[in-house]
C-alpha cells in the first residue's frame, strides 16, 4: 500500500473536545472497517482548521470514498515519497 498524506479542512477542529474527537475517530473506524484491507489510517494531527491525516491505502480513490462515506472531507491528498529524518544524514531514508 501506498502512503498519505490527507489534509483536511474542518473549522474548529483544534478546539474539539476529547469526546467529540472521540466521536470522529469512532465514525472514521466505523468506514475504514467497510474499506478494508484496501485503507489503515495511522494517525492525525489537529491544527487550528484542519488535520492531517496519514494513511495506508491503495491508491487515492480508496481515500475519496473513505471521505465520501465518513462525511469528512479530504481536501488535499498527497501521496508520500519517502520519508526522512534526524538519522537520515547518515544515510537512511525510507
Amino acid at each position: 500500500m501506498k502512503k498519505y498524506v490527507i489534509e483536511r479542512d474542518i473549522p474548529g477542529a483544534g478546539g474539539m473536545s476529547s469526546q467529540d474527537l472521540a466521536a470522529a475517530s469512532r465514525k472514521s473506524n466505523e468506514t475504514l472497517a467497510e474499506l478494508a484491507p484496501a485503507i489503515q489510517w495511522q494517525h492525525s494531527y489537529v491544527a487550528g482548521d484542519k488535520t492531517f491525516c496519514i494513511y495506508l491505502a491503495k491508491d487515492e480513490s480508496t481515500i475519496l470514498e473513505h471521505a465520501r462515506r465518513s462525511g469528512f472531507p479530504a481536501n488535499c491528498i498527497t501521496e508520500v515519497a519517502c520519508e526522512i529524518d534526524p538519522t537520515t544524514e547518515n544515510g537512511g531514508v525510507s
